[in-house]
C-alpha cells in the first residue's frame, strides 16, 4: 500500500532534475561552442599562407 497524505521528496527531486538538467545543457553547448572554435582553427590552418 501507498502511503497516505503529503508526497515525500518531490520538491527536492523537482529542483534537482532541473539543475542537472540546466548542468548537462551547459555542457553541451560549451562542447559545440568548442567544435565550432576547432574547426575556425582547422581552416586557418589549411588556408595558403601568402
Amino acid at each position: 500500500m501507498s502511503k497516505k497524505g503529503k508526497e515525500k521528496n518531490t520538491k527536492n527531486k523537482a529542483k534537482h532534475t532541473k539543475l542537472m538538467n540546466r548542468k548537462i545543457n551547459k555542457q553541451r553547448d560549451e562542447k559545440e561552442v568548442r567544435k565550432q572554435r576547432l574547426k575556425e582553427i582547422q581552416q586557418q590552418g589549411k588556408k595558403p599562407k601568402e
